[in-house]
């Protein structure tokens, strides 16, 4: 069982995850009106977006070594307390060099924030416990995306673009006032000397990375300058893994791949987010530019995702633990394929009730995967290793998550010219259907990453059916014994006192 200690750091951890969530995808909704406050153009207000990014993505592989050097405790509370009061220098900026300045510190902040508290709820937990802690976890990242535009509509329209970070400084006190309380103070390990080659090489790919997103997601994209951002940050993170993998004492120790489940939740994973981010960037462009709809209809439908996030979740953990993480990954990535595809097909004429019913099935199977990816990365990883396999797994998912928008643009660029090789003739919704269909054919890549799976993959932490109680015979209700095995009828449990085989009866 769970003690409602360690449940409450899950969830003091939710809620910082969505914290770090909302930042990254809200402002979006108020790019013109922080635009004309700040005397610049529109477009410039993409850097605060990607300010924060680049920095979150960056610098979470020096959370580990941070904790291990200074100790979780005053790590994560520190990294709260900078992400509140960036939040509030945000809020205060009055220029665009300043708000991006201020969003860089709330990115610092959230690169030590979440990938520390996860290190605290996962240290100490038993693997039976794992499912569920984890489960609490994910659901806030995906809420996030999804309300996103409903909330930033919200208040900029009514209360102005600086309440996009106000709303941080409640969330943030009542989080450092419980994170005081409920995390627990641990001596600091015998540091290792940080490895500056490795966070040189690490940071610097995973930030150009990020930033190459940026620069295809760009409305006027130079496709030069982004694919020599692009190839950068390639040539960066291959020389990173190179070094990392020679090193005796590594920033990150990639060795901690080797572990199946790891590895899998890593690329499978990965992937999947790719395609849980595109949904909420995709709909609404697709409802109010294609469709006619109003920002309010439009997210109200989206908003269905993520009420398919949390109508399954509490069956997440009782289908987990019933059929495993293969089947359930197998079933809920193709589900996510199908439901993604079908979203391409759907015109102005098909009736609400249908769009709504696919946006709740594509949050269901979103929220079914994540969990399953989330919890068996974890599942074969033995205490020791569980600080490099944290900063692997949450980088991974990090960037992923920023490289979402960027991947969306592109694949909807890219359905403009292969929209004309489908028969009949290509409309202003074409170049969506062919967006979406490139996102199910990366989900069906998930399902192939899935199948490679060990059928008992995350075993250790699944809860185990209870046996079956016996009869006089020995048998249970199901006709097998208290080993689980088929028990013939006709034969007694009871040996025979000399030791022999039990006699029939």
């Amino acid at each position: 069982m769970i003690d409602a200690r360690h449940r409450n750091k899950a969830l003091l951890v939710a809620g910082c995850f969505f914290m770090e969530m909302l930042d990254g995808t809200i402002v979006t909704t108020a790019a013109p009106q922080m635009a004309r406050s700040l005397h610049v153009d529109s477009a410039a207000i993409g850097l605060v977006i990607t300010s924060f990014l680049i920095t979150l993505a960056a610098l979470i592989p020096l959370s580990g070594w941070l904790a291990q050097r200074w100790g979780v405790r005053p790590v994560f509370l520190g990294a709260i307390a900078v992400f509140t009061l960036a939040s509030l220098g945000c809020a205060i900026s009055t220029t665009l060099p300043a708000l991006i300045a201020m969003r860089v510190l709330q990115g610092l902040g959230g690169a030590m924030m979440v990938p520390v508290g996860r290190l605290i709820v996962l240290t100490g937990t038993a693997k039976s416990d794992l499912m569920r802690l984890m489960a609490y976890i994910v659901w806030p990242g995906l809420m996030a995306p999804v309300v996103a535009p409903l909330v930033g509509g919200f208040l900029t329209t009514y209360a102005g673009w600086p309440w996009l970070f106000l709303i941080n400084l409640p969330l943030g006190l009542v989080a450092f006032g419980i994170a005081w309380r409920i995390v627990d103070a641990t001596p600091a390990e015998p540091p290792t000397p940080l490895d500056r080659l490795g966070l040189v090489l690490t940071c610097a790919g995973l930030g150009t990375l990020t930033y190459a997103a940026h620069l295809f997601s760009d409305t006027d994209i130079s496709w030069l300058p982004a694919t020599a951002t692009l190839l950068a940050s390639l040539g960066l993170l291959a020389a990173a893994a190179r070094h990392l993998l020679r090193s005796e004492a590594p920033l990150v120790n990639l060795r901690v791949l080797r572990i199946p489940t790891l590895r899998a939740s890593v690329t499978g994973g990965s992937l999947f987010w790719l395609v849980v981010g595109a949904g909420p960037f995709l709909l609404p462009l697709l409802f109010q530019t294609v469709f006619g709809w109003s920002a309010v209809k439009s997210g109200a439908v989206v908003l269905f995702i993520f009420v398919g996030n949390i109508g399954i979740k509490p069956a997440t953990t009782p289908l987990l633990n019933r059929f495993g993480f293969r089947p359930v990954l197998v079933v809920s990535t193709l589900a996510m394929a199908a439901t993604t595809a079908a979203t391409g097909l759907i015109g102005a004429g098909t009736p609400v009730v249908l769009i709504a019913a696919l946006a709740l099935l594509s949050g269901m199977a979103r929220s079914t995967a994540l969990t399953a990816f989330s919890t068996v990365a974890f599942s074969d990883v033995a205490p020791p290793e569980m600080r490099d396999a944290n900063s692997i797994s949450a980088t991974s998912y990090q960037v992923a998550a920023g490289l979402a928008i960027g991947v969306s643009t592109v694949a909807l660029r890219a359905g403009g010219p292969l929209g004309h090789l489908l028969p009949g003739s290509p409309d202003a919704g074409t170049a969506y259907t062919v967006a979406f269909a490139l996102l199910a054919l990366v989900s069906l890549g998930v399902t192939a990453v899935v199948l490679r799976m060990h059928p008992d993959a995350g075993a250790d932490v699944r809860r185990k059916p209870a046996p079956v109680p016996a009869d006089r015979t020995g048998r249970g209700r199901d006709g097998r014994g208290q080993d689980g095995q088929p028990v013939a009828l006709g034969v007694a449990l009871r040996p025979e006192p000399n030791g022999c085989a039990p006699e029939r009866t």
